[in-house]
């Protein structure tokens, strides 16, 4: 494995994981996003994932374990491998409680005045006594702390999360730059929705576009570091055997992603047709590029 390929591996991952900066740009300078395109988008995320996962990368660990042990091992291992995928990314999200977890839908309106708002009354000037306002709404400072820290439990949550999608893009893009890069761009639009969970309480707890930002920004590094465990434990023991395993543990750890998370939030975000399309598309796009290339 030359340098150049772990050093494309490496940076396609970063960019991945950085997406969730975008996210947060995007709902903190546009309050009132296009639910639609987002949920097309999320779906189309969803599509391109499952279609590699069951199309290419399953039958390629399928063919690499059956080449180096046999049909009945090697098929077996194939399917092990691919369970091992889906169980470790189960487990890892059945550390989310359900009113933080990352994928449900949060927009500035909704999450500052369900969370940090309460009736007040108000002086001849229409001043809240013991609250203040920002950005048109009257605020509770006793809420804004709670508020907070489910900013940054979710951006903690969320850096969890993205150790094994790290590993999954980095152990693509060294096997096959291609995949790698489609990888890459399906999870960079499946984080987008993630920077916009990190971004919205801390915003509306501190009214700093700055520091909601910078926590959605860096909770995505941590892809970075399922990169770094990924080079750590496979460019030592490299071989078509590991490069199968590891090909099929993906493919689940992205089918799971989708159906558990992908999928819902774009149902979330707009009609259930919209993450419907969304999906075909993504998997028409895999067909057409995949018979091309």
């Amino acid at each position: 494995m030359n340098t150049g390929s772990v050093q494309m591996a490496f940076l396609l991952t970063l960019l991945a994981g950085l997406s969730t900066g975008f996210g947060s740009l995007f709902i903190l300078f546009a309050k009132k996003p296009n639910v639609k395109l987002l949920s097309i988008s999320l779906g189309l995320s969803a599509g391109v994932m499952i279609y590699v996962s069951f199309v290419e990368m399953i039958p390629s660990a399928n063919l690499s374990l059956i080449n180096e042990m046999g049909k009945l091992w090697g098929g077996l291992a194939a399917v092990i491998s691919f369970l091992a995928g889906i169980i470790l990314t189960a487990l890892i999200d059945k550390f989310v409680p359900a009113p933080e977890n990352p994928h449900e839908i949060h927009t500035i309106e909704n999450t500052c005045n369900a969370e940090n708002i309460k009736d007040v009354s108000t002086d001849s000037y229409g001043r809240g006594h013991g609250h203040r306002h920002r950005h048109g709404v009257l605020f509770d400072p006793m809420n804004q702390k709670k508020l907070l820290r489910v900013g940054y439990f979710t951006a903690v949550v969320i850096a969890i999360h993205n150790i094994p999608e790290g590993l999954a893009t980095f152990a693509t893009a060294l096997k096959d730059i291609r995949l790698g890069m489609t990888i890459a761009v399906a999870i960079a639009i499946h984080n987008i929705p993630e920077g916009i969970t990190v971004a919205v309480p801390i915003y509306c707890a501190t009214g700093s576009r700055r520091k909601a930002f910078i926590f959605s920004f860096f909770s995505g590094f941590t892809e970075l570091l399922g990169a770094v465990i990924g080079c750590t434990l496979l460019l030592p023991f490299l071989n078509d055997m590991l490069f199968g395993v590891v090909f099929a543990m993906v493919a689940g750890i992205m089918v799971f992603i989708s159906f558990d998370e992908l999928l819902p939030a774009a149902r979330e975000y707009g009609e259930h047709h919209l993450s419907i399309y969304g999906l075909i598309i993504g998997m028409a796009i895999m067909a057409i590029s995949m018979v091309l290339m």
